[in-house]
């Protein structure tokens, strides 16, 4: 490993019990920072309840850390909107948002159109899917931004079981993104889970970053973030264990892929042939091919897109 990410680890990784919540409640009075928690969500009304209950019970009611919770719907088929909103969310769909722009599906387009629609001066990501959600996950990612005027973004990491294995999820990380940040972008080996959904982000960096709108957006934001700020400006915090929904092999490939399109597109910027995915399943006649897009769309800097500029102006 490089010395520089030797020292990294000990300077930019920290455990969630190194911030308590009085201690951040303070910090933020102090520098009159606000905080919005955003959950993009996609048929997640089994989950999305409990985790903006848990945030606004926590940090919104008991103490005074989060400003806005809102909950930015991509086109949920289920009760997802219905339950975020009984739960306290403000709830947003996608499509509302900018709407001049047609809304292109992923995840990075969801995370996008929220900075349009908070007002944080923190902005932070968590995934509307996980299980046994404790507020932690936000206090930890959010407290560095607050006690630490030189970190800019922030990463959770956690252990990640497959059912009852310990340390087996995050399989796209070990076969795709580890081995490609280690040998293109060393200096980001530290991550213990670069894919992950839950971090936080000064508003003023985010602003400036472009999102890959698919699977790719973890990978893209974290890489432009160390070309944008430096390596000393990024951390990552330790808050226990990530349980969630799990998806099959094919799809954990399209994810995959994507991935490598968006680091791809970063190491060189290059048109890329064929921008496509065939997978096979087994049908009456044999394996039957199922070819799919790579998400290539990306969207430009929030502070570069006109109605966020003249909100910011009003």
């Amino acid at each position: 490993m490089l010395e520089e990410v030797e020292r990294w680890l000990s300077r930019r990784s920290w455990s969630v019990a190194d911030r308590p919540t009085h201690q951040l409640t303070a910090a933020k009075r102090a520098a009159g920072a606000s905080v919005s928690v955003v959950l993009p969500a996609l048929d997640e009304e089994e989950t999305v309840g409990e985790i903006v209950a848990e945030v606004r019970r926590e940090l919104m009611e008991k103490v005074q850390l989060v400003d806005e919770l809102v909950v930015v719907d991509s086109g949920s088929a289920d009760r997802t909107a219905e339950v975020a909103a009984a739960a306290g969310a403000r709830v947003v769909h996608r499509d509302e948002i900018l709407p001049r722009l047609p809304a292109l599906p992923g995840k990075g387009e969801v995370l996008w159109r929220s900075l349009l629609v908070t007002r944080g001066d923190i902005v932070a990501f968590v995934d509307a899917d996980l299980k046994e959600f404790s507020a932690d996950f936000v206090t930890g990612i959010v407290g560095p931004l607050l006690t630490e005027p030189d970190v800019d973004f922030v990463k959770a990491m956690y252990d990640r079981p497959l059912g009852e294995a310990a340390g087996q999820g995050g399989r796209v990380t070990e076969l795709m993104a580890r081995p490609l940040l280690n040998m293109h972008w060393p200096q980001l080996a530290g991550f213990v889970q670069p894919l992950g959904g839950e971090y936080a982000a000064r508003r003023s960096l985010l602003e400036r970053l472009p999102f890959p709108v698919g699977y790719g957006v973890e990978v893209g934001l974290l890489v432009d973030a160390l070309h944008t700020v430096g390596l000393d400006a990024l951390a990552q915090v330790d808050v226990g264990v990530r349980r969630h929904r799990h998806q099959d092999g094919q799809a954990l490939g399209r994810m995959a892929a994507a991935i490598y399109r968006t680091a791809q597109l970063r190491l060189a910027r290059a048109h890329l042939v064929r921008p496509e995915l065939t997978q096979f399943v087994r049908g009456e006649d044999g394996f039957e091919p199922r070819t799919y897009a790579v998400d290539t769309e990306e969207r430009p800097p929030m502070a570069e897109v006109e109605e966020y500029a003249e909100r910011r102006v009003a």
